[in-house]
């Protein structure tokens, strides 16, 4: 399990992240949402071990993180963030390999690109491997970098007793419609196999559709966690959103309302 215990992470006396209180169970799709500013990509980095709380502690199978050495902690979470800045012509063969030669590992060995060129299958990028990274649109690149991620989780093989946590910051937020269910798709195989996996997103209905749990925060804090039907509703969300929010209603003026539907495979042209 990845925990975090009473954790706030303050800068210039102001809290981003104020004395949260979240676990991370493995075989669980948990959504992070909330507005902008909520404390939502502090959190994560937070619990990726990118950034140290100023106060409380966070723990992965009941060690704290501060203790695990960069070989391990490479083993055991994999991180996609909202952006990454690559201005080098790799190959996107070369950028998902990146995830089987973290330091720490060994360098990329037969097994390694196998598990590349399947992870690029899984995101809906077969046949891209020889693809100029720099010359993919935004979207490829997001879908990329969460191949890039699933890679490096492959390739380390934790032990079953360790957790493995897939820690992704808005990976919807450049796909179009069918990606966006192929990489929430894949988050919840993910956790299928064991996996703990946290998602950030701002797409609500896709949390709902999605995700085993939602977490919402505001103002640095966790406002409510739960199921969707237990978090997602109208007084709360209008409370933290600012704004009036009704929930499993159609648009007043009927205009059509659509999400992708979790467990469909996207149609192929």
């Amino acid at each position: 399990m990845l925990e975090a215990s009473r954790v706030t992470y303050a800068i210039n006396g102001r809290r981003l992240v104020d004395e949260v209180d979240l676990k991370l169970q493995p075989g669980k799709v948990v959504a992070v949402v909330g507005p902008n500013g909520a404390g939502k990509s502090t959190l994560l980095r937070l619990l990726a071990g990118e950034i140290a709380p100023t106060a409380g502690c966070v723990r992965i199978d009941g060690r704290e993180l501060k203790s695990v050495v960069p070989r391990e902690l490479a083993r055991r979470r994999a991180v996609v963030p909202q952006s990454t800045a690559l201005s080098f012509p790799f190959t996107v063969l070369e950028v998902v390999l990146l995830g089987a030669t973290v330091p720490g590992f060994a360098p990329a060995e037969p097994r390694a690109f196998a598990i590349a060129a399947s992870t690029l299958r899984t995101v809906g990028l077969a046949g891209f491997e020889q693809r100029l990274f720099t010359e993919l649109s935004g979207g490829e690149r997001q879908r990329v970098h969460i191949a890039r991620a699933l890679c490096q989780l492959a390739t380390a093989r934790p032990h079953p007793s360790e957790t493995a946590s897939l820690l992704l910051d808005e990976p919807t937020a450049n796909l179009d419609l069918s990606h966006q269910g192929t990489v929430l798709g894949e988050a919840r195989r993910q956790a299928h196999r064991g996996l703990a996996v946290l998602a950030i997103l701002h797409d609500l209905n896709l949390a709902a559709a999605y995700a085993d749990e939602i977490v919402l925060m505001a103002r640095g804090r966790i406002r409510a966690t739960g199921k969707p039907a237990d978090v997602l509703r109208d007084d709360l969300l209008s409370e933290v959103y600012g704004c009036a929010v009704r929930t499993n209603t159609a648009p007043a003026n009927g205009a059509p309302f659509v999400i992708p539907q979790a467990g469909m495979a996207p149609v192929q042209s």
